[in-house]
């Protein structure tokens, strides 16, 4: 049995806001763009590949930093900071899955996000070194 791995991009602009993705399904929630992996595709090649599909755009991955594990699903997700390889080409939906894709303040992200979305960042802005950590089901910040 394969185990199941995931993996979303911090994207930032230059002016340190977040990009982040309207889901067309469920919630509507914003969240980071990512996805799970496919055959034989690793947790970096899963969030190049995820960011492309989603919103168009190529990134380098720069570097890990969080690896969160649901027991619920028993999968990892892999969370890594990315950079836009074309600073010219801007964010836009290139999927069904999403409805529209913008950067955000920290100070004021968008509305409903889960915890898990929201603790990535976080874990993310407070944190120099990569972070492990258990999740539990999602709670929802409306």
């Amino acid at each position: 049995m394969n185990k199941l791995i995931g993996a979303a991009s911090l994207i930032l602009d230059d002016e340190n806001k977040i990009l982040l993705v309207k889901h067309s399904y469920g919630k509507c929630n914003r969240d980071l763009p990512g996805g799970k992996s496919e055959e034989k595709e690793s947790a970096e090649e899963t969030a190049r590949r995820e960011v492309n599909e989603e919103i168009g755009l190529n990134v380098k991955i720069e570097k890990l930093t969080g690896i969160y594990y649901d027991p619920q699903y028993d999968m990892h997700h892999f969370v890594f900071v990315a950079k836009n390889e074309d600073t010219n080409l801007k964010p836009k939906p290139n999927s069904p899955e999403i409805l529209e894709c913008g950067y955000f303040s920290i100070d004021d992200l968008p509305k409903p996000m889960s915890d898990f979305t929201y603790n990535r960042i976080a874990n993310f802005l407070n944190s120099s070194e990569v972070v492990f950590k258990v999740i539990g089901p999602r709670q929802w910040i409306e």
